[in-house]
């Protein structure tokens, strides 16, 4: 299997909800980014740690030796470390950066797990995201579900595994999730996921648009499926509308259209990336162009204009503001920073919607919290 195996586990979330997406994103490159580079980055300096015994603090200023293109900083060695705090704090048998093969459910596939630990009858399968965009949860975690089975194919025959612990750690958003299943349950699991990855390889699979199996897919910019599928959300909106008084949504519709926004709003920056890209390849699309975008003025060059402006007003050419908590953590470092957490305070956030399953407790809004 190659490193972007089409039924890999990274992309499970997607194969496994949408069985025509395999054969919907042939002919598409991989590309990577910052974010993901990032992430590697700190896969790999959790590994140097980890496997070394050490810290990740041990390698500030350093190179990796992989990704050579990446510093470590301080602030990637104390979000790391946060990952390798937790891991190291599970007693029992580890393997960091195992690949484990999960090809008794899917043919020839393989994956690269963060950590493994064996502890009596548990697997611990430790997933580090390094990503702050989206929140990663444990539970039914597809990619952490498949190393999972592959380290029970590999470590059954000498330990007798009855459960699996799966933990995604994601420091960014000071996020770590853990869910329990027990063996029995992901064997099931497994089967399921068997009888999945048959039909994708015998081809000709439906298309199943969802928030979860569009959200990376590199073919939704141009897929009908998507399309009618939004279609039909915006339209549905509309079937049962009361004619008496056409101007208003029933609570029916405008819960619809909340379900659906993140799908949607995903499809269309999507397409308007895709004819954006076509563009900036010097094709044409009718009825867009490329304009210059909103820009903001700056200096032509800030040591000339500290001189012009310190000559025309003194110290009043610059504006001083404390560093804001985050900051000063990060100059402060991981020790020192311990002596500003009693003058931190973190107020309650504004009101958001969440749909029902989110972990989050509700607020009560009453008139009075506008007094």
């Amino acid at each position: 299997m190659t490193a972007h195996h089409a039924l890999g586990a990274s992309s499970s979330h997607r194969w496994l909800n949408c069985l025509g997406s395999v054969d919907a994103e042939k002919g598409y490159k991989n590309t990577s980014s910052r974010s993901a580079d990032e992430g590697t980055a700190a896969h790999e300096l959790a590994e140097l740690a980890l496997d070394g015994g050490g810290k990740a603090a041990d390698f500030i200023g350093q190179y990796l030796p992989e990704m050579t293109a990446w510093q470590v900083t301080q602030e990637m060695a104390d979000y790391v470390q946060v990952y390798i705090d937790y891991v190291t704090a599970i007693s029992g048998e580890h393997f960091y950066e195992e690949r484990v093969s999960y090809s008794d459910w899917v043919k020839d596939a393989y994956g690269t797990a963060d950590a493994i630990v064996i502890d009596g009858d548990t697997i611990h399968v430790i997933d580090l995201k390094y990503g702050k965009g989206v929140k990663v949860y444990a539970e039914n975690n597809s990619q952490a579900m498949l190393y999972a089975l592959g380290s029970y194919a590999e470590y059954s025959m000498i330990n007798k595994l009855t459960k699996v612990k799966i933990v995604i750690a994601q420091p960014r958003l000071d996020h770590i999730d853990e869910w329990e299943i027990s063996v029995d349950d992901l064997l099931k699991w497994g089967a399921w996921v068997s009888e999945q990855a048959t039909l994708i390889y015998e081809g000709n699979q439906p298309r199943t648009p969802s928030e979860k199996a569009c959200h990376w897919c590199k073919a939704k910019a141009e897929c009908g499926a998507l399309k009618r599928h939004t279609e039909n959300i915006i339209l549905s909106s509309f079937d049962e509308l009361d004619l008496s008084n056409a101007d208003t949504l029933t609570d029916v519709q405008l819960r619809k259209a909340l379900e659906s926004k993140k799908l949607i709003v995903s499809w269309l920056d999507a397409v308007e990336s895709l004819v954006k890209d076509r563009l900036n390849d010097g094709q044409t699309f009718d009825g867009f162009k490329l304009v210059a975008g909103r820009s903001l003025r700056k200096w032509e060059s800030e040591e000339v204009a500290e001189k012009r402006l310190k000559l025309l007003l003194g110290e009043d050419a610059y504006e001083k503001k404390i560093l804001t908590p985050a900051k000063a953590e990060k100059v402060l470092g991981k020790v020192k920073s311990k002596d500003i957490q009693n003058i931190i305070v973190k107020p309650v956030g504004s009101p958001t919607l969440a749909p029902e399953r989110d972990k989050r407790p509700s607020v009560s809004i009453t008139a009075n919290d506008f007094d």
